[in-house]
C-alpha cells in the first residue's frame, strides 16, 4: 500500500516539497533574520518598525488564505500554485528596489502576501491529502520538509550575499531567483492533481465527490475552535522567536555568522520534526503525538533567555524549537484533513492559515518591541513558555477521528 501510493503520488510530492521550499512560506521569514540587524542599521529605523513589514505580509497573506484554497477547491492545485510562485518571485525581487521609506518598504511586504500566498502549503497540501491517505502523515512532512530545506540553505545564501555585497537588498534579489528558477520548473514539470479514479477510496463518496464536511458544518464544529486556538497560542510564541532568533544569540555572545549557524540548527529540528511526527501520526493518534512535542519549546524558551547560555544548550534551544515547529505545520494539515475531510479542505485549511500567519507575523514586533523598550527578549520569552504549554494541552480534546461514510452527519455535531 505503502509503495502504491508513493509510487502514484510520488512526483507530485517531490515537486510540492521544492514548491514549499521557494514559495512565500519560508524565505521570508528565513532571510529577514539575516538582514534585520544591517537594516537597523543603514536605514535607521527600529526593530518594531522593521518586523511590522513581516507583520503586514503575514496578515495580508493570511486573509487572502481562504480565498486562495476555495480557488484550488474550483480550479485545482496547479494552476494557483504556479501562477503564485511567479507572482512572487517578482514581489521578493522588487524589495531591491525599495526606496528609503518605511511606507515603502511595508508596501512592498503587502504585495507579497497578496501575490504569493498561493505558493504556500494551503494549496500545495491539498494535492498531496488527495494522492495519499494510509501514509498521509509521513507524505504531508515530505512535503513540509521544503520549508526545512529553506531553512537550512537559505539563511546561509543570505549571509553569503550579505558578506560578499554588504547590502540587504541584493539577497532579496538573489533569493527572488529560487522560486523562478526552481520552484516552478520543477512543478511544470512533475506536479499535479489526481484523477478521481486516482484518489484513496476514503476520499470520494459513491457519488464521485469528495468526502468531508461543508465549510459551514465544519464552523459549527468545536473541534474547528480548539485547534483554532491552539494554532493562535503557538503562532503568537514562535513566529517572533524564530525571526529574532539570530537577534537573541547574540545577548549570549554569539557573532553574527554564528548566529546564523543556529538557523540551521532550527531548521535541522524543522526537518526531524516532521518526518519523525509525521511517522507518528500514521501510526497513533495525532493530538496525543502533538501535545508533547509541541511543550518542548516551553525548556527552549528558559534556555534563550538571560546572557549565558552555553553554546551547547543554545544550539539544543534551537533544536527543539524547530522540532515543535516542524510538528505544528504538519499538525494543521493533518488534522484538517482528518477531522473535516477533503469536501472543503482549501477552505478550512485557509481558515486555519489564517491564525497561523496573522500571529505569527503579530509575534514578530511584539518580539522586536520587547527589545526595543526592555533592551532584551527576556520578558516575551517567558510569556511564551506559557502559550506554548495552553496550545499544546487543549489538543486533547479533539476527540477520535470522524468515520467517512458518505453521510458525515456524525462527525458534524
Amino acid at each position: 500500500m505503502s509503495a502504491g501510493e508513493f509510487k502514484k503520488g510520488g512526483k507530485s510530492l517531490f515537486a510540492g516539497m521544492m514548491g514549499v521550499a521557494t514559495g512565500a512560506s519560508p524565505l521570508p521569514f528565513n532571510a529577514l533574520p539575516i538582514v534585520l540587524g544591517p537594516i537597523h542599521a543603514t536605514m535607521g529605523w527600529s526593530f518594531f518598525e522593521i518586523l511590522m513589514g513581516i507583520t503586514i505580509y503575514g496578515v495580508v497573506g493570511a486573509l487572502l488564505a481562504p480565498v486562495v484554497g476555495a480557488l484550488a477547491d474550483k480550479v485545482g492545485t496547479r494552476p494557483v500554485a504556479m501562477g503564485a510562485l511567479f507572482t512572487f518571485s517578482l514581489a521578493f525581487g522588487l524589495m531591491y528596489f525599495v526606496p528609503d521609506n518605511l511606507w515603502a518598504f511595508y508596501g512592498v511586504w503587502a504585495l507579497i502576501g497578496v501575490l504569493g500566498i498561493g505558493s504556500t502549503p494551503v494549496t500545495w497540501s491539498r494535492t498531496i491529502n488527495l494522492w495519499f491517505n494510509e501514509h498521509r502523515g509521513l507524505a504531508l512532512g515530505i512535503l513540509l520538509l521544503g520549508t526545512s530545506l529553506a531553512g537550512l540553505i537559505v539563511p546561509q545564501i543570505a549571509n553569503a550575499v550579505m558578506e560578499s555585497t554588504n547590502d540587504w537588498r541584493s539577497v532579496f534579489l538573489v533569493l527572488a531567483a529560487l522560486p523562478m528558477f526552481v520552484g516552478l520548473p520543477i512543478a511544470f514539470f512533475m506536479f499535479r492533481d489526481p484523477k478521481p479514479e486516482e484518489r484513496p477510496a476514503s476520499a470520494v463518496q459513491s457519488t464521485g465527490d469528495l468526502t468531508g464536511l461543508t465549510l459551514p458544518e465544519t464552523l459549527r464544529n468545536y473541534r474547528f475552535w480548539v485547534l483554532f486556538l491552539s494554532i493562535v497560542l503557538i503562532a503568537l510564541a514562535y513566529g517572533g522567536a524564530h525571526l529574532n532568533m539570530v537577534q537573541i544569540v547574540q545577548f549570549h555572545g554569539f557573532s553574527p555568522a554564528a548566529a546564523a549557524g543556529v538557523m540551521s540548527v532550527v531548521a535541522a529540528g524543522i526537518f526531524s520534526g516532521r518526518i519523525i511526527v509525521g511517522l507518528l501520526f500514521d501510526r497513533f493518534w495525532a493530538p496525543g503525538v502533538a501535545v508533547p512535542v509541541l511543550i518542548l519549546p516551553v525548556a527552549a524558551c528558559y534556555l534563550l533567555m538571560g546572557t549565558s547560555t552555553s553554546e551547547t544548550m543554545i544550539f539544543v534551544a534551537g533544536y527543539l524549537l524547530g522540532f515543535a515547529a516542524g510538528a505544528e505545520s504538519d499538525m494543521i494539515a493533518y488534522l484538517a484533513s482528518r477531522y473535516f475531510g477533503m469536501k472543503s479542505y482549501g477552505k478550512i485549511y485557509g481558515l486555519l492559515y489564517m491564525p497561523f500567519g496573522v500571529f505569527s507575523s503579530i509575534s514578530a514586533p511584539l518580539y522586536g518591541y520587547t527589545r526595543d523598550v526592555t533592551g532584551n527578549y527576556d520578558l516575551i520569552l517567558g510569556w511564551a513558555m506559557g502559550l506554548f504549554a495552553v496550545g499544546g494541552i487543549i489538543l486533547l480534546v479533539l476527540g477520535r477521528y470522524p468515520v467517512w461514510d458518505g453521510t458525515e452527519k456524525e462527525a458534524a455535531t
